[in-house]
């Protein structure tokens, strides 16, 4: 998808005027447009003539050529996504996060490369690379994600990507983002981050030189808990070899699901601010809490991601952890299941508060995660946090009893 035309604009502008190219929101023979861009649904494409469809074929990408390749409805949400990301050169769409991160992985990697993947990373990317990647003859290392700069010490010759999560997905730790990539593009080794819980209006991952940003637009993008999809944006260096890949691989996403990912992404910017006010309003009470152990939060002033965050870092999303001091699994459990306003669930970044509970020590293999309390990991939505906060008031009442 090309270039954002204008990048000059804030980004609450972009989220509003993002993907909405006339060719896509109307038809001058119908006398105008529309605000939304249609939901084009296609498999077939038909073509006038022989000429026609060779030309089309030569096409790269925003020509209708078969249904796999997107169709305008598609193409509006990448040019979107593509726009909130300066330097991008185009982005595509996976069926969900998970896919978006091994198709970039098997487009950026080959037999007999070395692959150094942050120890905090989400657990199906280490699935991934433990299983597929190794049978596939990539190795992965696992490193500290506060290694920064230090991460020179563990590149070799053979090492061809560095994937960084920012802050990890269960434990919360703050890379310093810039740091690896400065090494890494020394070193000429590519980088690719997961930028799920900050999404770009937070941390605009290529400006802070990495190469190429994941997301699951299923989280905050979507942000009503009814589709899932996952995205790549790169820099232009690296967007053809994604694109090839993704042809070969087959993917391909539903434009009804396009059109509910661009719903959402019009209002990230009023939600996100609400979901990173609510969990700092949340995270703030439970730290004062004598049955907590610690908050892993990196708006609150004494996490030690603090520093880092406040230097990178446009803001706060809802996503964080705490710990319950003292408590075993079955005390976790019934503050759990004592919750009214949380739902238990998987994911995060709707309108809905969710809870999890954590155990970070059972994949963990480069640092060692030894706080012996019970780790809960909240997802805070768009209610009203001082509701939120009775509710896990009572729960800690029902821990106890």
């Amino acid at each position: 998808m090309s270039k954002s035309d204008d990048q000059s604009l804030r980004p609450a502008t972009k989220l509003v005027q993002g993907g909405r190219r006339p060719e896509w929101t109307g038809d001058p023979r119908l006398g105008g447009g529309v605000v939304n861009p249609p939901v084009w649904r296609a498999s077939t494409v038909l073509y006038d003539s022989i000429a026609d469809l060779k030309a089309r074929g030569a096409a790269t990408h925003d020509r209708l050529y078969y249904g796999r390749r997107g169709t305008p409805t598609v193409w509006a949400l990448a040019d979107a996504l593509t726009g909130m990301e300066p330097g991008a050169e185009g982005t595509l769409l996976y069926p969900s996060g998970v896919a978006a991160i091994t198709a970039g992985l098997l487009a950026l990697l080959a037999p007999g490369d070395h692959l150094l993947m942050v120890d905090s990373a989400y657990e199906p990317t280490r699935l991934f690379c433990d299983g597929m990647l190794r049978r596939f003859g990539v190795e992965t290392s696992y490193y500290d994600p506060l290694v920064g700069a230090g991460i020179a010490a563990l590149i070799r010759p053979e090492t061809k990507l560095i994937f960084l999560e920012s802050p990890g997905s269960l434990t919360f730790e703050v890379q310093d983002v810039p740091a690896i990539a400065a090494v890494a593009r020394e070193k000429g080794v590519t980088t690719m981050l997961d930028n799920t819980w900050a999404t770009p209006l937070l941390f605009p991952a290529l400006a802070h030189g990495v190469d190429v940003t994941m997301m699951s637009l299923t989280k905050y993008v979507g942000g009503h808990s009814d589709a899932m999809m996952g995205s790549l944006t790169a820099t232009p260096a690296l967007w053809p070899r994604l694109r090839k890949a993704t042809y070969q691989l087959g993917h391909a996403v539903s434009p009804d699901d396009c059109a509910l990912m661009l719903r959402g992404l019009r209002t990230l910017d009023v939600r996100l601010t609400r979901h990173g006010a609510n969990g700092l309003a949340v995270a703030g009470w439970l730290a004062a809490r004598p049955e907590v152990g610690r908050v892993l939060h990196p708006g609150l002033a004494d996490d030690p991601g603090h520093a880092l965050w406040s230097r990178d870092f446009a803001g706060a999303s809802g996503l964080f952890g705490f710990t319950l001091k003292g408590a075993d699994d079955g005390a976790r459990a019934r503050f759990i299941d004592a919750l009214a306003h949380f739902g238990l669930g998987f994911s995060w970044g709707g309108y809905e508060s969710l809870v999890v509970p954590s155990d970070p020590a059972t994949i963990r293999t480069a640092t060692r995660w030894d706080d012996p309390d019970a780790l809960v990991r909240l997802s805070i939505g768009l209610e009203d946090p001082a509701d939120l906060i009775a509710d896990l008031e009572r729960a800690f009442g029902a821990m106890a009893g």
